[in-house]
């Protein structure tokens, strides 16, 4: 695999190299290099609502496959777990579960507590230095806010790194009262790699050409960009002061007729946040040119839904799809190499590019 520069002064800088978007070796190091070090979207804390809940998921179904689940224990602690039993490896939890007490493998009957640790085995009184450690259930970190929660594979920084910005700068907005609406949720699947997705959305140099209703919500010269270690944050201001949040005095954009605070953290999340709730988008990659996008919405007033720049967002991922499948095409391209970025308006772009060649070159 390639080694990746991006040089680290956007004026000088040309774009990553296209093997990012077409090799299949960079895209099956990404899951061990980009994606299983991050913290990821796992849902709302109503997965698992009750004492004895249990909800069996699957992080990035259809790439990283990893088999987990959210427990809820009789004092209402809620663990994060590996779903696979440390004896032979079989799914433990095949659906969602209510009341439970503890968890039974159906294979050979091991059985944990709720927390994961490990109670008994039948048939292993012969067995020497048993239990140890290894036959508790792998315990992966849980970070929420609000009623999002979040995990990581192989945590390698501290969920701060990536979310403490955007908390900082929401830190006025009541996001516990968030309610998770899976009616209004929306699955798009484009012929596309997930990458050139996520470039598409860090940077608003393309909505006057690709997004006319959107262009006429937003006043595209107050449009800014801000970045910070993991992430990123795209302002969007009202052009006539209509659909905007009524923000209060301890606020730092207190004043600004802001339509819409379109946050991205890295590799793979955005949250969309409008005066009526927040539009959480997962990229999930499934091949090097096959990427699967989530939308997932939390409805805060609804009254104010589909409003403004948060309204006809179905239309707005249409035009960004045509964008990106016909990107995918033209990269592959003997007379394309790399481009250069907009000094003032990709800097998004430039900065995420910067932190995939870290992140691959590792």
């Amino acid at each position: 695999m390639s080694n990746y520069w991006v040089h680290p002064n956007i004026a000088k800088a040309s774009t990553i190299s296209t093997d990012v978007y077409t090799s299949k070796i960079v895209f099956d190091a990404a899951k061990e290099k980009i994606f299983a070090p991050s913290w990821q979207f796992i849902g709302s804390k109503e997965m698992v609502k009750f004492n004895g809940d249990v909800q069996p998921f699957t992080l990035l179904e259809n790439y990283m496959n990893e088999p987990l689940m959210l427990t809820k224990d009789s004092d209402g602690g809620v663990h994060c777990l590996s779903n696979v039993c440390t004896h032979r490896g079989n799914l433990i939890a095949y659906k969602q579960c209510s009341k439970a007490t503890n968890l039974r493998c159906k294979y050979h009957g091991r059985l944990f507590e709720l927390s994961g640790k490990f109670i008994s085995m039948p048939e292993f009184k012969e067995v020497e230095n048993f239990p140890a450690e290894a036959d508790n259930l792998p315990v992966l970190p849980l970070f929420s806010w609000g009623n999002l929660l979040f995990t990581s594979l192989h945590q390698k920084e501290t969920a701060s790194n990536y979310f403490s910005e955007m908390m900082e700068r929401m830190h006025w907005l009541p996001i516990h009262e968030f309610i998770y609406r899976p009616d209004l949720d929306k699955t798009f699947n484009i012929d596309a790699n997930w990458a050139l997705y996520c470039e598409n959305y860090l940077e608003g140099f393309h909505i006057p050409f690709v997004h006319a209703s959107l262009n006429t919500a937003l006043s595209f010269g107050d449009y800014t960009t801000e970045l910070y270690a993991k992430a990123s944050l795209q302002l969007g201001v009202s052009k006539d002061g209509a659909a905007c949040f009524d923000l209060p005095e301890s606020s730092v954009d207190y004043g600004t007729k802001v339509a819409a605070y379109y946050f991205w953290v890295y590799p793979n999340m955005m949250f969309n946040f409008y005066p009526w709730g927040l539009s959480v988008n997962i990229v999930s990659p499934v091949e090097v040119n096959k990427t699967k996008v989530a939308f997932l919405t939390f409805i805060w007033k609804e009254e104010l839904y589909d409003k403004g720049a948060g309204s006809d967002l179905d239309k707005v991922e249409m035009e960004d799809e045509e964008i990106v499948q016909n990107v995918q095409k033209g990269i592959v391209s003997r007379f394309y190499q790399q481009g250069r970025y907009s000094v003032t308006r990709e800097q998004g772009t430039h900065h995420f590019h910067r932190l995939l060649a870290e992140s691959l070159n590792r």
